[in-house]
């Protein structure tokens, strides 16, 4: 669930118009017969200056180097309100975008095309870290799709509210215990200032709670021994998450008093220095400069505190269901002309002139002397102050990444009423509200196929 998905685009993805060649993609030109059109999704709309330009100097780029090839774009990246219908009736894009939640039941239902055969004329795909290639990946090992990108979940905190509060910002918290006794002391500070932050409105409360009950070890969903998905968040672990909240709320009186909070509440807060920490990602740190008048000297960035685990997720491409060699072949050219490490430096450098943030530490899809290309143009063109959120970038390699739980969004409902429940009534009882979830949520996961 990447909130910040269209929003943080216009900062965090910042692509050049270069024509060069790029990075292994295949040199031979279409078919002898005719120009080879694939639609694509992903063009960002009309009120995205900015992007927009991007996108459709790429495509012409694209189609100078590969005359053989033409882009049909369309704008939106993945509607989970339309996209089952849209793929129902046929009427998905040849090259779609999808979350990386739903990439393996879209390979259960055969509903794209095996591109592995393919591979090897793009050899930047090798580079493509081996967890994510999984995920577009079924147990026999052939591939459907690509990955574009990914995140997952730290701490973020303001370092002014720190330095007030007598708390050293560059040593964020790395437990759940030290950033209740942070929150207490940011909380002091008064002048409305709030010392941990959580949401419990619009499937965002059943996000975090996810999150924080990964960093300390637990699960929200787990298959058994049948394949089939059940709950597993009814446990000491989710008791534990829930508890701590609700000291924090009603005991402590650390987290404000205005609750059922949702994405934009707790950005607000952070841009008006009334927010000490929160759980977030680096999207929620653009958000908070670009659309709230932040600024990135004011936030650091550590770890997920407890530090067993993080929720990440992301995105990528795949290919509808029936489509030719040859449109697979302007499908994975078109992917990897666009996102290819031979041209980050390139980009960063175009953002840098540009005044756009370069040098957020992003989880990156790379590894190998791809990885190195990417972290190499970060660190030259750096234009903001990265040593703010080095303990998060420092973490990124040993804190395992844990995905979004299948049918994710009905989840994260069902988990909002035990986070709305918890921060408004000072008498809930946190046993019950895990157990009143548990059969909701087993119910939604019996769909999970």
């Amino acid at each position: 669930m990447k909130r910040s998905r269209a929003l943080g685009l216009s900062l965090a993805v910042c692509a050049t118009l270069a024509t060069a060649a790029c990075g292994g993609a295949p040199e031979e030109a279409g078919p002898a017969g005719g120009p080879v059109t694939i639609t694509v999704n992903g063009l960002p709309p009309a009120t995205d200056d900015y992007n927009r330009a991007v996108f459709e100097e790429n495509v012409k780029a694209f189609e100078a180097r590969y005359p053989d090839y033409r882009i049909d774009a369309k704008e939106g990246f993945m509607d989970p309100q339309t996209f089952s219908a849209k793929i129902a009736g046929g009427q998905l894009e040849d090259v779609f975008y999808v979350y990386l939640t739903d990439a393996q039941n879209l390979i259960a239902k055969r509903q794209v095309s095996d591109v592995s055969a393919y591979l090897a004329e793009f050899p930047v795909t090798k580079d493509y870290k081996p967890g994510l290639m999984k995920v577009f990946s079924d147990a026999a090992g052939k591939v459907y799709g690509l990955p574009d990108d990914n995140y997952s979940l730290g701490l973020l905190y303001n370092r002014r509210l720190y330095e007030k509060a007598g708390l050293d910002p560059a040593k964020p918290p790395l437990t759940w215990a030290e950033v209740r006794e942070n929150a207490k002391r940011l909380a002091a500070l008064g002048d409305g200032v709030v010392g941990y932050g959580d949401y419990s409105k619009s499937n965002t409360g059943g996000w975090h709670f996810t999150a924080e009950i990964y960093s300390i070890g637990g699960d929200v969903a787990v298959k058994d021994a049948t394949g089939a998905w059940r709950s597993a968040f009814n446990s000491d672990l989710g008791r534990q998450v829930l508890q701590q909240l609700k000291d924090m709320r009603w005991t402590d009186d650390t987290m404000g008093r205005r609750q059922l909070l949702e994405y934009d509440d707790l950005v607000k807060l952070m841009a008006a220095g009334k927010l000490g920490q929160q759980i977030g990602s680096t999207g929620d740190l653009t958000n908070t400069v670009t659309r709230f008048k932040g600024t990135y000297e004011d936030y650091g960035m550590g770890p997920i505190p407890g530090g067993l685990g993080t929720l990440g997720g992301g995105s990528g491409y795949m290919f509808k269901a029936g489509l030719s060699p040859e449109k697979i072949r302007a499908g994975l050219a078109w992917l990897t002309f666009k996102k290819n490490p031979d041209r980050i430096a390139a980009d960063n450098e175009k953002a840098a002139a540009k005044g756009l943030p370069v040098g957020l530490p992003e989880p990156n899809v790379w590894t190998g002397d791809s990885e190195r290309k990417q972290l190499d143009a970060t660190r030259k063109h750096a234009t903001i102050p990265t040593e703010n959120f080095a303990p998060f970038a420092e973490a990124l390699g040993r804190i395992p990444v844990k995905l979004e739980p299948p049918n994710a969004q009905q989840v994260y409902a069902a988990l909002d009423t035990v986070m709305q429940k918890v921060l408004t009534d000072r008498d809930a009882d946190v046993a019950r509200l895990l157990a009143d979830a548990e059969k909701q949520v087993d119910q939604i996961l019996a769909t999970v196929r």
